[in-house]
């Protein structure tokens, strides 16, 4: 049995109201950027499956996203085999940055 690492990225359809990717874009004033725009935000999901072969690998990840990870009424989604460890970076927060999931300093907890 081998390892297949894969990545699903899920995204509003086109048409559906995102609230977090408006948020976004009306931010970027703020930040002085005028120049972007139809911003949408997803989500990624890493996985690794232990399978005999890619295909069967292949057919657990659409099944999960298509039943677990996305809602197929508003979203799609788009699998892509990664190679290797995952995408994610570990190194320390560079000066003036915060680590994953930590806000910046100063910034009010939405908890």
């Amino acid at each position: 049995m081998a390892s297949f690492r894969y990545a699903v990225s899920v995204m509003p359809k086109p048409g559906i109201l995102d609230p977090q990717g408006r948020a976004v874009e009306l931010s970027l004033p703020h930040l002085g950027v005028h120049s972007v725009h139809a911003v949408r935000v997803g989500r990624r999901v890493e996985l690794t499956v232990d399978a005999a072969d890619d295909a069967e690998a292949r057919a657990v990840v659409d099944r999960l996203a298509g039943e677990l990870f996305a809602n197929p009424l508003i979203e799609v989604w788009a699998v892509e085999r990664v190679e290797g460890a995952s995408s994610i970076r570990s190194e320390a927060p560079q000066a003036g940055q915060t680590g994953a999931g930590e806000p910046p300093p100063g910034a009010a907890s939405a908890r």
